[in-house]
């Protein structure tokens, strides 16, 4: 190899290196939040599946852009939307279940304080995704703490074993219709914030049909 080559490559390497230690610098540091990291199983399903199931939603580059226009809207404003979706939960029995402690019986504030943290990175996650293996990657751990064994795990939570599924795909109609009024306080034109909220619609439901695997029998996802 040509010196001049050797360089280049040199340049080459430190430049990934240096991007590398960039991205792991502005990573979230959140209890829990483990998106990227090789300690991941890798999903069951592949990105043909995915594009099969973005086709299935009519889910297109179009919604990827309206999502990316989202991100700096609600990047500042994740605190007021899970104050909005935490009363929802807190006010609807079926759902705050899921973050009792059996000991007392009463809704666990560490467990639900440790998940806000994430949930709030959710929002950003989900107005920025790449959809590839590593995002595939982390929704199936995502389905995977909805179910038992890994349910609680993470928070070292005493609480109730699993969620059932039913609740998952359900959350995307509360979760969406509350999001609409956030994405129209910064000035977005109408025909802008109706497109950001119906990419909002589809990605969530994605990610919930996503987070099903753990929960359909074998060969039926």
């Amino acid at each position: 190899m040509s010196f001049s080559r050797w360089v280049g490559a040199a340049t080459l390497a430190s430049t990934l290196l240096l991007a590398q230690q960039a991205s792991a610098q502005s990573a979230p540091s959140i209890p829990g939040y483990t998106y990227g990291q090789h300690s991941l199983a890798k999903a069951p399903y592949t990105l043909q599946d995915l594009k099969s199931l973005e086709k299935t939603l009519l889910f297109t580059d179009e919604d990827v852009r309206y999502l990316r226009m989202s991100k700096p809207i609600l990047a500042d404003q994740t605190d007021a939307i899970l104050d909005v979706w935490y009363g929802f939960v807190a006010s609807t029995p079926e759902l705050v279940v899921y973050f009792k402690n059996n000991k007392t019986g009463e809704p666990d504030a560490a467990y639900l304080g440790a998940v806000r943290k994430r949930f709030a990175q959710w929002i950003l996650d989900t107005a920025d995704a790449n959809y590839d293996q590593t995002w595939l990657d982390y929704q199936y751990e995502i389905g995977r703490r909805h179910t038992t064994p890994k349910k609680n795990q993470t928070d070292k939570a005493d609480s109730t074993p699993s969620v059932n599924f039913r609740y998952l795909p359900a959350l995307t109609i509360p979760v969406t219709t509350t999001l609409k009024p956030f994405l129209a306080k910064k000035g977005a034109s109408p025909e802008d914030v109706e497109k950001m909220h119906d990419a909002w619609v589809k990605a969530v439901l994605m990610q919930s049909i996503l987070w099903s695997y753990p929960y359909v029998r074998d060969g039926r996802f």
